[in-house]
């Protein structure tokens, strides 16, 4: 079963798909063998394990060859960030192209306009109501395989309310979309709303320290939810794990204990060393009860 199918499976389930975000192959196979059923590939967690803030700066090759990485390594379905889509109708056609190519279960095109900017920043503004139905609409004609997800994500509730960010949802789910994605709702009311007013899957976009309030995964699920993403779940944790390590090598001149940490061959098994290691023998002696070729 491809990937793309193994998604719809899960979102065929009475239980909502949680997907933590992931921006390399390490935090895309912790994710993985921590048992969640699918990975989130980050746009805000790409830009930044590239030097950059999530304003737009990440070009589409770099998105998708990121993208492609983390379905490389692991076998649970990737959904990924495709920011606007990159241009017009001809380059979301393209950028679902590429995606799709890399094996990539899913993925998200927004109304923002380029360049845009993380969706629970202040200063977004957005494309006419046309222009971002007229993308979604290229996005599906595009996809090869049909069970390739397509999520449809609308910015505006920061910029013309809350209605019209319901409203532009089920445009796009009329136009084809498989998944609304309400971004940056403001408060329980609201996140509520948008399972009750939206004619489709709705996913919900869970960021730490963003414009949504907290909630608990079965708070979701109960409002009606049928997806939810934490992209900066493992991108925060890993910014305040690396200050904490380098401040106290800069405090103390000595990197922090040992004691208790993973040796360094369970840190390589975790990343798949045993299967390595299988292919490292496994074809050096040839196949010894293999037929000898007659000689002419």
């Amino acid at each position: 079963m491809g990937q793309a199918r193994k998604l719809r499976a899960l979102l065929a389930r009475p239980e909502m798909v949680v997907a933590p975000g992931a921006y390399d192959g390490i935090t895309a196979k912790f994710i993985a063998q921590a048992g969640f059923p699918a990975v989130y590939m980050t746009g805000a967690g790409t830009a930044a394990a590239l030097g950059y803030p999530d304003f737009g700066l990440v070009t589409m090759s770099e998105m998708a060859a990121n993208a492609g990485s983390l379905a490389r390594a692991v076998d649970v379905p990737v959904i990924a960030d495709a920011d606007t889509g990159y241009g017009n109708e001809l380059n979301v056609t393209r950028t679902i192209q590429e995606y799709e190519m890399r094996g990539v279960a899913g993925l998200h095109i927004e109304d923002q306009v380029s360049p845009k900017r993380c969706g629970h920043l202040d200063g977004k503004e957005i494309v006419p109501r046309e222009e971002f139905v007229a993308k979604i609409r290229a996005a599906v004609a595009a996809r090869r395989d049909p069970d390739f997800l397509i999520i449809a994500r609308t910015d505006s509730r920061a910029v013309a309310g809350f209605d019209e960010a319901v409203a532009r949802a089920n445009l796009a789910l009329a136009a084809g979309a498989d998944m609304a994605f309400v971004e940056a709702t403001q408060s329980l009311d609201e996140m509520r709303a948008v399972p009750a007013q939206v004619k489709g899957p709705c996913l919900l976009n869970v960021v730490r320290g963003g414009k949504t309030p907290d909630i608990a995964m079965p708070d979701a699920q109960a409002m009606g939810y049928r997806l939810a993403i934490l992209p900066s779940l493992l991108f925060g944790a890993a910014m305040e794990a690396f200050d904490a390590a380098l401040t106290t090598l800069r405090e103390t001149n000595a990197p922090p204990s040992s004691a208790g940490a993973p040796a360094i061959r369970e840190r390589f098994r975790r990343l798949g060393a045993d299967q390595w290691e299988d292919l490292r023998t496994r074809f050096r002696d040839g196949d010894r009860d293999a037929p000898a070729v007659a000689a002419e």
